[in-house]
């Protein structure tokens, strides 16, 4: 297979939420031969279930840029990104990697709306939703009978996903876990920047926030020029407060294809080079130059 050409998006269909399993089983059996898939098969179908408003209680998910494929993307990421470590030397446990991919499918579920909940989108919890997705995991597990254990590292996890979290402060059970955590939040970034419709989904978020009083959003625009400087921020935290865990991401592709390049960092890097393209040159008529995947598209017809 030529290498050179190779980009993020040609090796999964990051659109088909069961492909992107297929890969993640396809990764952890490299990792665990004899893995016990069947909790992260089980949390993936009601995940699934959820966003789709097929789960009992809750409604579709509603907001279009924290929805499903961002939760997969997010779940693909943390995957290679274990599989990286352990060619690298580092150590987990069967249960705690099915921990890890649990917890990134169960990241973003705070977004969901009860039935009861009819007003506005989910959109409106963009501050809390850490909160009440650690609730809804609360809930979830006693369902399907995790431990308190489990519930635990899996909440150390998924609190590593805020931007805001001081990870030094959380009490982790054990390196591993501490690990896993640095990971999901390094793959939570990861996940939504590499995206090949990145910065056409960046409407979207601007309107999340606009519903959310997310302090300092004031248009669309404006969030694409602050774009640039959270990406600045992105990578010292990857440094810095997430350990440096993206490191990891390379051995993976050395492994899976073949492919001696991090091509999370190429997706990115497209991206970000692009987007200083436009708002140097077109920024006045931004979305005539944002048109992957018909997303401009979708929001012209919805009036955004």
């Amino acid at each position: 297979m030529k290498t050179d050409n190779i980009q993020l998006a040609r090796l999964v269909n990051m659109e088909d939420p069961q492909s992107v399993l297929d890969e993640v089983k396809i990764i952890a059996f490299m990792i665990f031969p004899k893995l016990d898939f069947e909790p992260v098969n089980r949390v993936f179908a009601d995940v699934v279930r959820l966003f789709q408003g097929k789960y009992p209680g809750y409604r579709q998910c509603n907001t279009e840029y924290h929805d499903l494929q961002h939760t997969t993307d997010a779940m693909l990421a943390l995957t290679r990104l274990i599989h990286g470590a352990t060619l690298q030397g580092e150590t987990f446990s069967e249960k705690n990697v099915a921990l890890g991919v649990i917890s990134a499918l169960l990241h973003d579920t705070g977004y969901i709306q009860t039935l009861d909940d009819d007003s506005g989108t989910g959109a409106k919890y963009t501050l809390i939703h850490i909160e009440r997705s650690i609730e809804f995991m609360d809930k979830y597990f006693r369902q399907i009978d995790f431990s308190v254990e489990d519930f635990e590292n899996c909440r150390d996890i998924l609190n590593c996903t805020g931007l805001n979290t001081n990870i030094s402060e959380i009490r982790f059970k054990s390196r591993e876990i501490e690990l896993l955590g640095k990971m999901l939040g390094t793959a939570d970034l990861l996940g939504q920047m590499a995206d090949r419709t990145y910065l056409e989904k960046l409407p979207f978020l601007f309107n999340e926030f606009m519903e959310g009083n997310v302090v300092g959003c004031i248009s669309e625009r404006e969030l694409l020029k602050e774009t640039l400087g959270f990406y600045d921020i992105t990578k010292k935290r990857f440094a810095g407060e997430l350990g440096n865990v993206k490191k990891y991401m390379i051995h993976h592709f050395k492994k899976r294809w073949n492919i001696d390049r991090e091509l999370y960092q190429d997706a990115i890097d497209k991206n970000i080079n692009y987007l200083k393209y436009i708002l140097a040159d077109h920024e006045e008529e931004h979305r005539n130059h944002l048109r992957r995947n018909g997303v401009m598209k979708r929001l012209d017809e919805e009036g955004m």
